[in-house]
């Protein structure tokens, strides 16, 4: 009996070394293993379903950088993973790389599943790109931000906008992030918090707002006390966008007169300094719009690495290309008929003629498009209801500096003295060595070149085509002859004036009854003040 015991505690003590050996060893690599991809943020994306990728992207445990790579590999649908949750990045020869060392990996696409985004996820990605956004140091950044996120308000996380809604001080990212606010007051079904949201949205002046305002009020469950607030906050929005859509018609007639003003500059020297009633003015500004579109065209095709600067390559182009065929028609026509109002009016408006037609066999009957500089695009945005482009901000700045130029250039220079003699007395001028054929050619030459100048700015802000002048030539008459011929400062006064009351009367009563309540009035104008609002002087009134 004690024989077979001393047997069988032998044995035992003899394999039990071997089963040590069996279960541990092998097991502890692959627990660890387990566990590096178990903490790893990518993996744990790749391993959930889509309410865990939509937790994850909300609180990624890693640094914003990495979520970043995150979302671009998704973008661009490189991330793929096997089904232990080791994520890869497929590169742009279909190879593959580690996503966590970036060490290339000996994987194929077929052993790998593709985690592709859908609609949810992408709008996931996008709001939270936003929020992160809204911390930015760039206001444009914050603004895209806040836009990005009012499409969505109620998805915007409330603490997040409370503390933004505390420290933003750039008013265009304010008013968004109120309006957006105000959309979570209403919807969130507090009596308290409706009024409250109801009081604050009378300080908005957004369009939007005054829709949800109107659409809260259209709900017939609502309190009296919050129908109210929102009565009095539709009331105080309204007035507000009122008035930012008469600022906007008040710019618009600003713009206006600017560009009346530089069609009407050439004309006020060619007509007010030398007496000639030149027709083919308008000619000469779509001269200098095509002028325009030929640069873009040149800079596109041999400088596209600064192709938005063809703009300042084209000013003083339109203006020597103007001025250059201007002296030509004063040379050739208008010289012989310098007396004759009559034969110079019916020659220019045949040179006009002519000119049109060289444009179309040139260019086309059909309008060419030159487009804005990138500097160019966009606006300034005052609120919601009210952006002034910087295109036509541009046009108002251009035309005062051209004022100023010509001020300057007429009343300060040896050029502007001679100008001014031969107008007053041809003779004496001539008597004290003044070359007047040779300051009557120069003068037109700067008309004509004020004409292209006024083309070029014309060019920004519309198409360019054969008849582009013929728009403006009847208005940039009136200009002059409202403002008194030879007078720039009449003319600048009748710009402003034309234009801005033009566009007044076109928001009241139709583009049609304005133009003729417009004529009627500066017909009745004349016949109390014929010489303009300034005196005449001139070769004209001589």
């Amino acid at each position: 009996m004690l024989r077979p015991m001393l047997t069988l505690l032998l044995s035992i003590s003899c394999l039990s070394p071997v089963f040590a050996d069996d279960v541990v060893t092998p097991v502890a690599p692959v627990s660890t293993a387990v566990d590096a991809v178990a903490i790893s943020p990518v993996s744990k994306f790749v391993l959930a379903d889509f309410d865990g990728q939509m937790a994850l992207i909300e609180h990624w445990p890693d640094s914003p950088a990495s979520l970043e790579n995150l979302f671009t590999a998704l973008e661009n649908d490189q991330l793929y993973a096997d089904a232990k949750g080791h994520a890869y990045l497929m590169q742009s020869d279909g190879t593959f790389t580690d996503y966590v060392t970036d060490q290339k990996a000996n994987v194929s696409a077929d052993a790998l599943t593709a985690i592709s985004l859908n609609n949810a996820m992408r709008t996931a990605i996008d709001e939270h790109r936003a929020k992160a956004g809204l911390m930015a140091a760039d206001v444009a950044t914050r603004q895209a931000a806040a836009t990005t996120l009012a499409a969505d308000p109620l998805s915007v996380d409330d603490a997040i906008l409370t503390e933004r809604l505390k420290v933003e001080k750039a008013p265009s990212v304010l008013a968004i992030l109120t309006r957006i606010q105000a959309q979570k007051d209403m919807a969130s079904g507090d009596a308290k918090r409706e009024l409250a949201g109801a009081e604050s949205l009378a300080s908005s002046n957004d369009p939007e707002i005054l829709n949800l305002v109107q659409e809260k009020l259209a709900d017939p469950s609502i309190s009296p006390t919050l129908k109210a607030a929102l009565t009095s906050a539709e009331h105080k929005i309204a007035l507000k966008i009122k008035g930012s859509e008469w600022g906007g018609y008040l710019f618009s007639g600003l713009s206006m007169a600017s560009i009346l003003l530089l069609a009407a500059l050439g004309l006020a020297i060619t007509y007010g300094l030398l007496g000639v009633i030149n027709m083919a003015h308008g000619e000469l500004i779509m001269i200098g719009a095509y002028t325009t579109y030929v640069m873009q065209g040149l800079f596109n095709h041999y400088l596209p690495s600064i192709a938005d600067g063809y703009l300042f390559a084209a000013i003083p182009a339109a203006f020597l290309v103007s001025a250059v065929i201007g002296m030509i028609i004063e040379r050739i026509v208008i010289r012989p008929l310098y007396g004759r109002q009559l034969e110079t009016l019916l020659a220019t408006f045949g040179v006009s003629l002519i000119l049109m037609q060289l444009v179309r066999m040139i260019f086309g009957a059909q309008n060419v498009e030159v487009a804005n500089a990138s500097w160019m695009s966009g606006g300034v945005i005052i609120s919601p209801s009210l952006t002034l482009p910087y295109s036509r901000i541009a046009i108002i700045g251009f035309t005062l500096a051209v004022l100023l130029a010509v001020k300057w250039l007429i009343s300060g220079t040896r050029f502007g003295l001679f100008v001014r003699a031969v107008t007053q007395n041809r003779q004496m001028a001539r008597a004290i060595g003044v070359r007047s054929s040779r300051i009557d050619m120069l003068a037109f030459g700067l008309g004509s070149g004020l004409a292209g100048l006024a083309g070029c700015a014309l060019s920004q802000i519309g198409n360019v085509g054969p008849d582009l002048g013929q728009n403006y030539i009847v208005d940039a008459f009136l200009v002059v002859v409202v403002g008194g011929v030879g007078q720039l400062l009449g003319a600048m006064l009748a710009a402003f004036g034309l234009g801005v009351s033009g566009k007044f009367l076109e928001v009241m009563m139709g583009a049609v009854l304005a133009k003729i309540l417009l004529l009627g009035l500066i017909i009745l104008f004349i016949q109390r003040r014929p010489q303009g609002l300034f005196a005449v002087k001139g070769r004209f009134v001589e």
